[in-house]
């Protein structure tokens, strides 16, 4: 599937092969909406490491996460961030992931490029490896970082979906999640680990839940077996995966091709009362809703008349629902959807239930 973007098109739910500097300076200049990298972590590391029972760890050794120093990485972190700047859109974002060997490098050369930050989040491993050693902390998380392409972008971030997730309380920027594990650690034709950093599928389904909509693309230059693809063909966003090892790309094919999509309705997110269309208490009375005279109540048994153009008026105060409420209460200001109710059956009901009536009309849905 291809995304015309004037006289170039966007690879869409592919995986290209190549080194990820070249391939995202040959993709269209700002079409990607959201870009989640988690790059070589240049962990220098030093020899074999053993279990106390002598068996030896499974560690990242591989040559891609091996560089001639930090001057090395440094160069490379610095092109391939300003090769994925160039693909994002003015009002998109970024989330690089790292351990403490490259975490700072990078968020000091995302300030660099003018990427404008806007959380780091520390991924608590529930399950982490332990430190076999006894010399250092039992190194037990990652940090994310996220960043919007520019100061003042108008970046995507679905809190209602996020405070959903968590239950109704504020998502906070410590996730304890666990590391790829059981049947979600995909395994090469030897029965080894496929890839050696595999992250697990509930990180990426927060990213993409909190941090994009359906339709939108999503670029991963540093594709692996392809996690970030998988999770964002569930959620019904596009994906561009970018990787130059072959048997990485083999593994996501697979596991790609065994991916289904969620049905239409299970994509809908809790969405941000701010982007809930505005309804004026006056079209409650437009519509017969609420009749003028009808008497409002607050909690504590304050009333107040509705007038035929939509104010009110209560102890020789009139104006908004807002405002009457406000000057009654001696306070500075006052949500009048939930402050003021109205009898019905013997009742008392808060007037926006009337409100979201409207907005469930607006939206199409029933109610």
């Amino acid at each position: 599937m291809t995304k015309a973007k004037g006289a170039d098109t966007l690879p869409l739910n592919r995986i290209l092969p190549g080194d990820c500097i070249e391939v995202m300076n040959g993709l269209p200049e700002a079409s990607v909406d959201l870009i989640f990298a988690d790059p070589p972590y240049n962990l220098q590391l030093r020899g074999e490491l053993h279990r106390p029972d002598n068996s030896k760890v499974d560690a990242v050794n591989d040559h891609w996460d091996q560089f001639d120093g930090f001057a090395a990485y440094d160069r490379f972190t610095r092109d391939w961030l300003a090769a994925a700047r160039r693909v994002l859109k003015p009002h998109g974002a970024i989330w690089v992931i790292g351990s403490y060997h490259n975490i700072f490098r990078l968020g000091a050369e995302l300030q660099n490029q003018g990427y404008w930050l806007l959380n780091d989040v520390v991924w608590r491993k529930s399950n982490p490896m332990p430190n076999f050693k006894g010399k250092r902390l039992t190194n037990a998380h990652e940090t994310l970082i996220w960043a919007s392409r520019s100061e003042g972008a108008k970046y995507t971030f679905n809190y209602e979906a996020l405070k959903s997730l968590n239950e109704g309380v504020q998502m906070r920027s410590d996730w304890v999640l666990p590391i790829c594990t059981g049947h979600e650690r995909l395994k090469d034709d030897n029965g080894d680990k496929a890839h050696p950093t595999q992250k697990p599928e509930s990180l990426l389904h927060r990213v993409l839940v909190a941090t994009t909509n359906p339709g939108d693309v999503v670029l991963d230059p540093f594709f692996g077996t392809g996690t970030t693809g998988a999770v964002a063909k569930m959620l019904g966003r596009d994906f561009i995966g970018i990787e130059r090892e072959e048997s990485y790309r083999k593994v996501a094919e697979a596991r790609l091709a065994r991916v289904r999509k969620y049905d239409r309705e299970a994509l809908m997110v809790s969405a941000s009362k701010r982007a809930e269309p505005r309804v004026p208490f006056g079209q409650l009375v437009e519509r017969g809703m609420l009749r003028p005279g009808e008497v409002l109540v607050s909690p504590r048994g304050k009333t107040a008349k509705v007038r035929a153009d939509g104010t009110l008026v209560g102890d020789a105060m009139t104006g908004s629902i807002h405002q009457v409420g406000a000057a009654l209460e001696g306070a500075p200001s006052c949500n009048g959807w939930t402050y003021w109710h109205f009898r019905r059956e013997g009742k008392m009901v808060p007037i926006d239930f009337l409100r979201q009536q409207i907005r469930a009309e607006m939206n199409g849905r029933p109610h």
